[in-house]
């Protein structure tokens, strides 16, 4: 039987970017339509405004305060524990954690019952490195700068 529960905190595998930290609770790979991830923000940081054409995904906040700025016009929205943000497919969107403490906060991705563009999250960290002109090596190294 595939494996069923996986740990959120000890034993992830980091991915440090430039702009935050993703830690994997478990790949695309290993699952029909889903994805699972937590994203760590030190304040101030921001993933690049960006768009996933495959998936819709949802945040739930764990800790810290950001603002939400999604859509192709730009509109921002605080955020905080306990809320939950729903990015659709092909929507713009980034999140950055405001000032004082790192913002935490589980991503689901939902593929639907279609394929990702990436087959693995591995794949897809690839991709965004290509596209972001980032380290791949540095950011599987999960070392912060």
């Amino acid at each position: 039987m595939k494996r069923c529960v996986f740990p959120t905190a000890a034993g992830l595998k980091r991915y440090r970017f430039p702009t935050h930290v993703n830690d994997l609770v478990y790949d695309r790979a290993e699952a029909r339509h889903s994805e699972v991830f937590v994203v760590v923000l030190d304040p101030g940081e921001a993933p690049p405004f960006h768009v996933h054409e495959d998936t819709e995904q949802v945040f739930y906040i764990l800790e810290g305060r950001g603002t939400l700025t999604i859509g192709a016009d730009r509109h921002a929205e605080k955020v905080q524990p306990g809320q939950v943000v729903l990015v659709p497919p092909g929507t713009p969107h980034s999140i950055k954690a405001d000032a004082g403490t790192p913002l935490r906060y589980l991503s689901v991705d939902c593929f639907g019952a279609g394929k990702p563009l990436e087959p693995t999250w591995d794949e897809h960290v690839r991709a965004n490195c290509r596209k972001f002109g980032w380290d791949y090596d540095r950011v599987v190294g999960g070392k912060r700068r």
